[in-house]
């Protein structure tokens, strides 16, 4: 079963405008299958992965670079970073563009190299795993609070189907045995990309710190918290924090900080970016348990957001706003803040098909900014979207894919 990925008309355009096209992005999101469906066997193809060619391109790069000729595809070009520079080179000399693909799923080393070698030259997408409009097949929109738009009817059961498996492509589309391939999935992340390029000494560490992240998706993150639950001092949580940021393991949503809001808080939340592999690291065996239990609304949360990224990244449309949260050091609390031309839209994000206005009352501390305070409103399981207040809306799921 191929999945169509959003992000190829991206690739596509990229292609004629850039003389290196890059594609990172965790393992196994599909990096590779997707450039090698957009070049139907047109190019080239190699990968670092493999140790006699990796040791090749790290040793002796000019050698490699007249073994593999271009139109080519380079995976895992984050192995070999010094092959940047005889790219550079290459397609100097014959400016011509789209002559490489490179793919990367670990950044921690990687786009300091880029941004030094290929300057001007390359044009960078990220890669997720699958969005909900790919997983079934129908073309995403950014998401607009101004003009909302109801798709269609989500079951919650099915929704929480969709969370609880996640969106690795080869296990979506293969219904694949889940501990199997998650297993793997893990053990390969920890060995390929953590343990070469960071020299993570402790596996079994590593394996508690990210087991330990998983259980405060959607939570404020604590290091302190995070560094006892591994045994291992708050420098090294940092460290590792970052390295699941760089491979997009994670994303950390930042809170919203104005010079007019007092006692905010300054610490991000933990945003797993595949609530699949996070149910997974922290043991639920069920859509049914996770979607009854105290932290399915966590869980929700962080399928929104992560939807919001996916959709921003996939798509070409030009609607560029950044996202935060809002929280104070008195509890009180705002889900999502869509900032874009000075304006704030807020967002509550709910397991319930009960909204009520009660849910939205701290949406006024935003008045104490000095930007405008757009249309919001309650993300949440109610089928139809309807009028809150004057401003702020019900709003149905389906409504940001």
């Amino acid at each position: 079963m191929m999945i169509e990925r959003e992000l190829s008309g991206r690739v596509k355009k990229l292609n004629d405008i850039k003389k290196v096209v890059m594609v990172t992005g965790p393992r196994q999101v599909g990096k590779t299958t997707m450039l090698k469906m957009i070049s139907k066997d047109n190019r080239n193809y190699i990968s670092l992965d493999d140790l006699n060619i990796r040791k090749l391109a790290q040793d002796d790069p000019k050698l490699f670079m007249m073994n593999y000729k271009p139109p080519i595809i380079i995976e895992e070009v984050q192995y070999a970073p010094n092959l940047l520079s005889f790219i550079k080179l290459d397609v100097d000399s014959r400016d011509k563009k789209g002559e490489y693909w490179l793919t990367g799923s670990q950044k921690f080393h990687l786009m300091k190299g880029v941004s030094e070698s290929l300057a001007g030259r390359v044009g960078i997408l990220e890669m997720t795993s699958l969005s909900y409009a790919e997983k079934h097949g129908f073309e995403s929109s950014i998401f607009d609070p101004r003009n909302l738009k109801k798709k269609f009817e989500i079951d919650p059961n099915h929704l929480f189907e969709e969370i609880f498996k996640g969106g690795m492509p080869e296990y979506y589309a293969n219904n694949l045995d889940r501990k199997d391939f998650f297993d793997d999935y893990i053990r390969t992340y920890i060995e390929r990309d953590v343990r070469d390029l960071t020299q993570v000494g402790n596996i079994v560490a590593f394996e508690k710190f990210l087991v330990s992240m998983a259980a405060r998706n959607g939570e404020l993150l604590n290091y302190n918290a995070i560094s006892q639950d591994a045994g291992i001092d708050e420098k090294t949580a940092r460290l590792w924090t970052s390295i699941l940021v760089n491979s997009d393991i994670i994303y950390l949503l930042q809170p919203y900080l104005s010079s007019e809001l007092k006692r905010v808080t300054k610490t991000p939340k933990i945003v797993f970016m595949d609530t699949g592999l996070c149910a997974y690291l922290c043991k639920w065996d069920s859509a049914e348990n996770l979607m009854n239990s105290s932290v399915s609304g966590h869980y929700l949360e962080t399928f929104v957001i992560s939807e919001l990224i996916k959709n921003k990244r996939n798509s070409s449309e030009q609607l560029d706003y950044d996202i935060y949260f809002y929280r104070d050091r008195d509890g009180k609390e705002i889900d999502l803040l869509i900032y874009f031309n000075n304006t704030l839209y807020p967002f509550e994000i709910k397991k319930t098909a009960s909204p009520n206005k009660d849910m939205i009352k701290n949406f006024d501390i935003l008045n104490k900014t000095n930007k405008e305070i757009g249309n919001g409103g309650i993300i949440c399981l109610y089928p139809d979207i309807y009028p809150l207040t004057e401003k702020n809306k019900v709003i149905p799921i389906s409504c940001i894919f």
